[in-house]
């Protein structure tokens, strides 16, 4: 049994990738094993229905083309019953495509975009991760009560499918508490001199720095704004916090930041099964597990139990076990969650953090603080809002 993993390790979203990996393959080696962590998932024995799951990695750079030829090897050469992977929105669109053409179940990996379960939303696509309407509703509701209700902001786009829907979201949410767009700057992806942009940031006379570039970029673009004096002069808010920004920016630009994620290790305080993944994770892999290893560790599991639920790995009959886990939630990492029908998004709360000055961390990694976790019931988009239609089933 065979599952084909498409990953950025090279490019600008490696240090996601590269987390998002190592979480993949702690599940597997649980998962195969028939561990103790795999049976409080719920899972019986070694394996999925008694069958060890094979994988293969293939380094994609975070190029869609890239993924789509990979993904498709899997498919046409290694039998793969599932495909997973991606960090890009981009990617995810198309591979969540070549999944449904293909008849194979695709575990969406770090994407944010609305689109995803939104106007190019699949039948055979499912994301664990939230959307960027749920990530803005949550923050900016939290970032309003924590700054203030009468603030200006400035923001930094990057220019595809993950940076306009954030944009989209979050400047809808914060205008709603009474915030101020006084600029929006557009640059491309893989940017490596935000110097213009950040120029006309400086400048604007925001007090609110909305950095939603991301991976590499997003720590390109921070460092260059702590150069430009915009750190100096405006709280910093980054929707979607990447997997490695606190460690590669360091506490000191990294504190009072405001953001959401996935999921931060700080919820082992709460969650069992968060606590064994943390737990085991650092114990392979000597550091806390970011949020990019916790999607490709919480999709194996979701996907082997919707297996096993559905007593079969014909990819219809796993589908509409996860259509119907409304029902019958899954016991997660994060609490109990669920699937939507409607256009497979998952429904499940959203940590928003704040960034720890350095005086307050317990260890080298305990860059933030959760100020809130957000129900996600209280955040989902209507389920036609982003014109999502699923397709046939076969």
């Amino acid at each position: 049994m065979f599952v084909g993993l498409t990953i950025p390790l090279t490019g600008v979203f490696s240090g996601d990738g590269g987390d998002l990996k190592l979480g993949y393959e702690l599940a597997i080696a649980q998962i195969n094993a028939g561990s103790d962590i795999a049976q409080k998932w719920g899972l019986k024995g070694k394996g999925v229905l008694g069958r060890q799951i094979r994988h293969k990695v293939s380094d994609t750079e975070g190029k869609p083309n890239l993924d789509v030829q990979s993904a498709t090897q899997f498919i046409q050469r290694d039998k793969a019953i599932m495909v997973s992977g991606s960090v890009s929105s981009s990617s995810a669109i198309a591979l969540e495509e070549l999944g449904s053409r293909e008849k194979v179940l695709y575990m969406v990996g770090i994407a944010g975009s609305n689109d995803i379960t939104g106007k190019n939303c699949q039948r055979y696509g499912f994301r664990s991760q939230q959307n960027a309407y749920m990530a803005a509703k949550g923050l900016a509701p939290v970032v309003a009560k924590a700054l203030g209700k009468n603030i200006k902001m400035a923001f930094l786009v990057p220019d595809y499918t993950y940076g306009h829907s954030v944009y989209d979201s979050f400047s809808k949410f914060a205008t709603e508490q009474g915030w101020k767009q006084v600029a929006k700057e557009v640059v491309p992806l893989g940017t490596t001199d935000y110097s213009s942009a950040l120029l006309n940031i400086a400048n604007s006379g925001a007090d609110v720095f909305v950095n939603i570039a991301f991976g590499a970029d997003s720590v390109a673009s921070t460092k260059q704004a702590e150069q430009f004096g915009v750190l100096k002069r405006m709280k910093l808010v980054v929707p979607n916090l990447s997997s490695f920004q606190d460690k590669e920016l360091g506490a000191e630009l990294m504190q009072g930041v405001y953001g959401s994620c996935d999921f931060w290790f700080g919820l082992q305080d709460k969650f069992p099964l968060a606590k064994a993944f943390v737990d085991s994770f650092v114990a392979q892999n000597n550091y806390h597990p970011r949020w990019g290893a916790h999607i490709g560790y919480m999709q194996t599991y979701l996907w082997a139990m919707s297996v096993e639920r559905a007593n079969t790995f014909n990819p219809v009959d796993v589908i509409k076990v996860m259509e119907n886990s409304k029902a019958q939630p899954y016991v997660t990492t994060i609490g109990n969650v669920y699937f939507r029908a409607e256009d497979h998004q998952m429904v499940r709360p959203i940590p928003i953090l704040r960034g720890k000055k350095p005086s307050e961390m317990k260890h080298k990694e305990d860059f933030y603080d959760i100020i809130d976790l957000v129900d996600g019931e209280a955040v989902m988009n209507p389920p036609d809002l982003f014109g999502c239609k699923l397709g046939p089933y076969t």
